[in-house]
This record gives structure tokens, sequence and C-alpha cells, in this order.
């Protein structure tokens, strides 16, 4: 709800609180359907809400909160067409020196006393609907008097649609009746304030489409008898192989660690995904392109006989071989992950730990004092991914002391009574339970739990012989000998260090960035007439944005990890690291900008035929290989911690240059234009052209922002002075 508070500033806590309940909806969607159940909705409702939910998100990201729409004119000040085109104001205009007099309304006054009213009406119908769904829902599964919201908010959610369905139609009709006033200028472009104006109004107005939507499921939902039932697991098998739920991520641990991971794998097989599609350009556009550089056609003679004699037969033989090859390489490449080095930490660590048990001289006291409780214990406290901190070590190897020693108290206090061993479990074992199941460290709940269970259990079967205090310390060594074994083993052999798996995430990050943005331009920016992206590709690129926001996230709990690690050189210090991911974000957000505005207005009718193409070409082409060159080089030097070369290609000079290109061309064939009226649509490709190109300017100035934190981490190389000699 905070989203739709505008006009507001600008807030980055409020996007990435957004961003993180993106992401977060997708977590209980995913545990909801991975599990069985027992509920009112059932997982295909569940998802049909993920997504319009997560649709909202999306657009509400979109907002631009800054406006100046509603401090234009009083915001309830709402005018009819006939009002409007009788409100003419008298204005004077200067033209070649001489002041000529004519009734003109200053447009962003027109925008404001037009669509103050509607947009106003807009979002709080909008704040309406979002607030009776979520009372309907609430009520539906029954927890409303537990979790909310108040009986004051209302549940007619028939009511708040219709409203906003008038709210869409009024705003409509109005935004059709500005569209044609002839106050307003034909071309929006040369006004950056009316602009700003038009990028605030229409994601307003598709956020109030998505509300729509999903009003309308949630109304579809509350005219049906649900009913409490079981629901089977319904979540895709074979991915379901690869997670688990909540509470068993919870209790094994490492959960900031996981989702990283996951995250992370998610987001290369994707992005391999997309570099994988090799663009081989047909003949037609080989043809169309070559007399540009090559008027005789030889080039494409030559390219055909190099690909004739180069060819060579290719046998299934060879093919089998190649394909064998290739599943050793990956079967191989796989023993080198983190499961095969869990495998040989944990079989190194117990290998080592059962010696005693083979050897005669003490193969005795090892079964005499149960000393494999070692061996178990470094079985549940190792953990494939993280191994815990010196805090974390301290911690268990406490937990187990106190676990040990409060077994042997218990006994001793009774004298073995039962009754009172289950009086002193009750008040141990409360604390060590929550903290095992509620707290976010689990595993020193679990081991004081065992502790005191295998302490008190071993004195009253052995009737506290040879001694109470015998039984306790032997035991509690061996706990603490398993725990302080598996911690340090952890640490030594390939361990997890928080802060170079930070470095290697923001260098993954900017590389995928850089995918993206390759991408966009490929797809959503320079195409040919009839190849825009379909509804698919728009799908997928919402998709893999939706997994980047989610890593954007994973990185910054990651960040919180370095806090909490020791480092002999110097404190780690988090504030460059955040700078960068901020950057680094903002950098992404602007291609998102880009991505959406390309979509409405088309980049290719501005330049759909062979003249332009082969004027703007190479410009187009330096621009944006100078910034996939900044992308790789601060991404290669984060990741190598090594510095960054001191001069980098311009992307600001490149960007430049093709914007000089651009206006020359489109003035040497403005004069060869007709002047037509724009339409609405027309008029909506103006404005989305505007933003386009001040997202791309925009990407080169956070480009800017990321060498510099970049250089802030890793430092700059400097200059070698060679003397004379």
């Amino acid at each position: 709800m905070n989203g739709l508070v505008v006009p507001r500033p600008n807030s980055l806590p409020l996007n990435r609180d957004l961003a993180w309940r993106f992401v977060d909806n997708s977590d209980a969607v995913r545990d909801f359907t991975i599990d069985l159940s027992i509920s009112c909705f059932s997982p295909d409702d569940a998802r049909a809400l993920r997504n319009l939910v997560q649709s909202v998100l999306r657009a509400t990201l979109a907002i631009q909160p800054e406006t100046a729409l509603f401090d234009l004119t009083d915001p309830t000040d709402a005018i009819s067409s006939e009002h409007l085109s009788k409100n003419i104001s008298f204005r004077p205009v200067f033209v070649n020196g001489a002041t000529v007099s004519h009734n003109r309304q200053d447009p962003c006054l027109l925008v404001s006393r037009s669509l103050a009213g509607p947009t106003r009406r807009l979002i709080d119908a909008t704040e309406v609907a979002v607030r009776c769904a979520d009372a309907v829902i609430m009520d539906i599964s029954g927890y409303r008097r537990h979790l909310g919201p108040p009986v004051t908010v209302s549940s007619d959610i028939d009511g708040a649609l219709e409203m906003l369905k008038t709210a869409i139609a009024c705003f409509d009709e109005a935004e059709e009746v500005l569209i044609n006033h002839p106050d307003l200028p034909a071309n929006s472009i040369d006004h950056p304030d009316l602009v700003d104006l038009f990028l605030f109004i229409n994601p307003i107005r598709q956020v109030a489409e998505r509300v729509q939507a999903l009003s309308a499921k949630v109304c579809e939902m509350g005219q049906r008898d649900l009913k409490w039932k079981i629901n089977m697991p319904s979540y895709p098998f074979l991915k379901s192989l690869q997670r688990s739920n909540a509470q068993l991520r919870h209790d094994r641990g490492g959960l900031t660690a996981g989702f990283y991971f996951h995250n992370k794998d998610q987001l290369d097989k994707a992005m391999q995904d997309l570099q994988s599609r090799t663009y081989i350009p047909s003949r037609k556009e080989v043809v169309d392109f070559l007399p540009m550089v090559d008027p005789l056609g030889e080039a494409l003679n030559s390219m055909e006989e190099e690909k004739q004699h180069s060819a060579v037969p290719e046998t299934n033989f060879h093919k089998k071989i190649a394909k064998l090859r290739y599943q050793l390489w990956v079967f191989l490449h796989h023993l080198q992950g983190f499961e095969s080095r869990f495998m040989v930490k944990i079989t190194l660590l117990i290998t080592l730990l059962s010696i005693p048990a083979w050897l005669p001289e003490s193969s005795g006291w090892w079964n005499d004092n149960e000393s494999w409780w070692t061996v178990a214990t470094v079985w549940i406290m190792m953990h494939p991914r993280v191994g815990g901190t010196m805090k974390d070590l301290t911690v268990r190897a406490l937990s187990a002391t106190v676990g040990s020693a409060w077994g042997a108290f218990a006994y001793a206090a009774g004298s073995g009574n039962p009754f009172v061993l289950a009086g002193f479990a009750v008040i141990f074992m409360i604390p060590m339970l929550y903290r095992f199941t509620q707290s976010s460290h689990p595993r020193s709940g679990v081991i004081g739990c065992i502790a005191f269970t295998v302490v008190s259990l071993s004195e009253y079967q052995n009737d506290g012989q040879p001694s109470i205090s015998y039984i306790g310390w032997t035991r509690g060594t061996a706990f603490v000998v398993g725990v302080v074994s598996a911690v340090i083993v952890n640490l030594v052999f390939w361990p997890f260090v928080a802060r170079h798996e930070l470095r290697k995430s923001i260098s993954s990050m900017l590389v995928y960035t850089a995918i993206i943005y390759r991408g966009i331009v490929a797809r959503y920016m320079y195409y040919s007439a009839g190849d825009e992206p379909g509804p698919s590709e728009i799908a997928n690129s919402e998709m893999l944005e939706g997994r980047l926001r989610e890593g954007f996230v994973r990185m910054r709990q990651l960040m919180e990890l370095t806090t909490h690690e020791i480092r002999l050189r110097a404190p780690f210090d988090p504030v460059p690291y955040s700078a960068l991911i901020e950057a680094c974000e903002r950098f992404f957000e602007r291609l998102v900008d880009v991505r959406q505005s390309s979509v409405y207005f088309e980049p290719y009718m501005l330049a759909s035929h062979a003249e332009s193409d082969s004027t703007l070409l190479a410009a187009r082409r330096n621009a944006v290989a100078a910034i996939l060159m900044n992308l790789y080089t601060l991404a290669g030097a984060i990741r190598s911690n090594h510095p960054v070369p001191r001069y980098l290609p311009s992307a600001a000079h490149s960007r430049q240059r093709l914007l000089d290109i651009m206006e020359r061309f489109e003035a040497q064939k403005a004069s060869k234009r007709k002047i037509v009226k724009p339409n609405k649509g027309r008029r909506w490709a103006d404005v989305y052209h505007y933003a386009y190109s001040a997202a791309l300017t925009d990407i080169v100035d956070q480009l800017q922002q990321l060498e510099y934190y970049t250089k802030e981490i890793v430092g700059e190389v400097g200059f070698d002075v060679v003397a004379d000699s």
C-alpha cells in the first residue's frame, strides 16, 4: 500500500521492500505447493494469486512517485470536455522578435487540470480494491481476527471492483479528451515537464488494470464455497527433488547461504541458455547489408566458397564420441561441486575420529565412555554449504556443555528419580526446542537437546556409575570435540567465506546485467519491422528480471553475514560494497525502463530503412560495445580482486556521438516528412521515446558510478615511471 502513496520522494528502502515482497511471495507459494497441506485454498488458486500479485508489484515498481501533477492545480478540480475546450488562457508568443498574442494554455497546467482529479480517484479506488481483496482473502482463510486487517476495512469486493472500473472508465474518457485537445503540443519530446507528467500517469493506469484483474480473481474466489481440504503436493516432481520446505531449510541451517546459492544456480542456468542462442543472419539479411560495404557482392560469394571448402563430413561415430566426451566432462566437473567437497570433508573427519575405535589400546574406553557420540555430533553439525563462525563455535560448544552439565545435575538432584528428570527436562527443553525450531540458530539448540538427553539417560541406565560427574564430563567432552571438529574442518577445508562470495556475486551480477543489456539491445531496441518481441518473450523477460531482483535481495543478505566473520588483516568495510550493489541495482532498473519503454514506442520506427541503418550502424555498435566492455572489465576486476585500468572506453562519449548522428539524420529527414495530426498511440510513443532516451542516458551515468565504486574496492592501476637510461 505504501507504493500507492503518491506524490512522495523516491524511496530506495521502499523499492527494496517491494522487491523483497516479490521474492517472498514466490517462496510462500512454492512452500505451499511442495508440501501436503490442509487449507481452503487450492494450489491453482495460490499460483494464480501469486502471478497477479507479482504483476501488481512489478507495475508499482515502475511508478515515478515524484510528480507535480497535483501541485499545479487542485486535485479535486475535475473538468469536463466542454469546460476544457472553453478554458483557454491568454499567453504571449514571440515570433521573429515580435510579440504575437493568441489563446493557448500551458500544456502542463492543461494536463494537470484534465487528469489530476481522475488520477487521484483512480489511486483511491485502487487502494480500496487492494484493501478489500486483502480482507476477503483473510476472511476466507479464517485468520483475519489474528492477522488483520481490522474489521473497519470493508470486505465488499464487488463494490470496490465496480468503483475501480468506474474510475478507470472516467480516467480513460478524460485522457481521450486531453489527447485530442488542440492546445496539447504535437511533439511532447520538446516539453520534458509534460513528459514527466505522462510518465507518472501511465504506470498508475497500469497498476489499476493489474489490481482490477487481482480483484476479479479474489471476487471469483469469494463467490465459491471454499472449504478446508487436504491438498496433495503439486510442485513439479523434478524441481521438488532440488528443493526443500521451509521447516527443513530452517532446521538444516545456513538459510541465507542456501537461498543465495540456489538463486545463483538458477541465474547461471538462465544466462547460459540466453548466451547459447547464437544469432545467425539469414541470407536475405546478408544480401541486404553487403551492398553497403561490397556493392559487387563478392564477399557473399567468398563466404559461400569458404563454407563449402571448410566443411568436414561428420559421421555418426564422431557425434557419439563428442557426446561421450561432453558427458564425461560434465560428470568430472560435477565432482568439483559442494556435494563432493562435503563428502570428502565428512569422510576425512569421521575416519580420523573413529581411529581409536579400531585400535586395541583404545577400543575399551571408546565403548565404555560412548565416545561414538563424537562421530554422531560431526554428522549433525557438518553443513554442506556453510561452516559457521567463531561465534557459532562458542555458542554450540557452550550449549553442549550446559546440556551435559544439566543432565548430570538433573540425575543427581533426584537420585535417579524419573519424575525429577522429567521436570528438569521441561525446564531445559523449552528454551532449547524454541531455539531449534524458531530461532535463526537451530544447531546450538539441537546439540543442547541431544547432550541433555544422552547424559541424563546414560546416568539413569548406568545408575550413576562409576560416578555422576564422570559420565557427565566424558559424554560432554565427546559432544564438545564433535562440535569443535566440525566447525574447524569447515573453516579450514573449502570454507564458506561470505565476503569472498559477496565479491563473486557482485561480479556475476555485473556480467548478468551485461547479458541482459545485450539481449535488450538485440530484441527490444534494434530489430526489423515485423520481428517485434512477442508476448512470450516479454513474459520470459519479466521472469528473468524477477530472478535478478531476487539476486539483489540475496546479495544484501549475504553482505549481512560478513559482519560475523573474523578478518585478521583489517575489519571488513561493507560500505563500498553496499554502494556498488545499489548502483548495480539502479543500472538494472534503468534497463527495465528501457525494455518497457521500447515496447510502447517501437524503436525501429525511427530508423526502418537501409540508409538509416548504414548511417547509425557504427555509432550504435560503438555505444553498445563501450558499455559491454566496461561491464565485463569491472566484473573481472571484482572477481580477481585486481585494480581497474585507469582509462576505460568512454560510454558517455560513444552515447553522445550516437545522439549527434541521430540528430543530424533526423534533421535531414524532417523536411521530407508529411505533417499529420498525431493520434493517441503516436503521442504515447513520443512520451516513451523520451523515457527510452532518458533511461539510456541514465545507464551511462550509472555505469560511471559502477566504475567509481569498483575502484574504491579494488583500486586503480597507476602509471609505472620509467627512468631514463
